[in-house]
């Protein structure tokens, strides 16, 4: 059995931002959410170019991928989006400092290659179950790892937000790199911290698990940020397993939404 991805892709500005710094992308085999860092300058270029770049990396990787390091390429790919930062940040010294998230899922065979940088995550609905694929790298979740405050406090920490790690113009990307087994059936959600920050678990599985398609469960997560208040952007991709003969060729296309989406169109 060959298994394939159907998603559906969807982002926001939220109720309280005026631009959206958010980035995301899907192919048949990429998945892609990057969330520009709030207070630094330039956070879309920033979300915009990694898209861009992991878009390039599927595109002219070959459709066989049995034979290829996928942790190498997917590195590789973090660094060319560092250095490409870097050098718009030494041509305009504005930009210094921009950086961004980064979740992504790249598939081949039957696994999916993981990398993971920030607090923007991944979730897989398998069986009923909602499990999360990702850790956060962010100071409140390393008082919680250390056990200096519990989940429920780390929820409403004025702290929240700061990261620990990012891609950035400032230092050599250190991303959390896996691999994920897939089963017909599964559902995976990439989201940036506007879904999260608003929505708990409980919110999320009962959307995911609905039984609705990709494209109805974005759009419902997106609505259900913004009733709770928007207070970030908003950039969720919902994908489904499925079996290769059920997917519809020219919905597997490329496609960009948020701040990369808005940069491809004033260019």
């Amino acid at each position: 059995m060959v298994l394939g991805l159907r998603s559906a892709l969807g982002s926001d500005v939220g109720r309280r931002r005026t631009s959206n710094q958010d980035s995301g992308a899907t192919t048949g085999r990429l998945l892609i959410v990057a969330d520009g860092m709030g207070g630094h300058a330039h956070g879309e270029i920033a979300s915009a170019t990694t898209v861009s770049v992991f878009t390039e990396l599927e595109a002219r990787l070959p459709q066989d991928l049995s034979d290829i390091d996928l942790a190498a390429e997917l590195t590789e790919a973090l660094n060319d989006a560092t250095d490409r930062l870097a050098r718009r940040a030494a041509d305009e010294p504005e930009m210094r400092g921009m950086g961004t998230t980064v979740v992504s899922l790249l598939l081949t065979g039957d696994q999916l290659a993981l990398a993971h940088i920030g607090d923007s995550r991944i979730y897989l609905l398998r069986g009923g179950e909602l499990s999360r694929l990702t850790h956060d790298h962010t100071m409140v979740q390393q008082l919680v790892d250390q056990g200096q405050i519990t989940l429920e406090e780390a929820a409403h920490h004025p702290r929240r937000s700061v990261l620990m790690r990012a891609l950035s113009t400032d230092h050599a990307p250190d991303p959390d790199l896996d691999r994920v087994d897939i089963l017909a059936g599964d559902r995976y959600l990439l989201c940036s911290d506007g879904v999260t920050a608003v929505l708990d678990d409980d919110a999320l599985h009962r959307e995911l698990a609905s039984g609705a398609e990709p494209d109805q469960v974005v759009t419902r997560l997106i609505a259900l940020a913004n009733e709770g208040g928007g207070p970030d952007n908003i950039t969720a991709i919902v994908a489904d397993v499925v079996e290769i003969d059920d997917l519809d060729g020219p919905g597997q296309d490329l496609r960009i939404a948020g701040a990369v989406a808005e940069i491809a169109t004033a260019d």
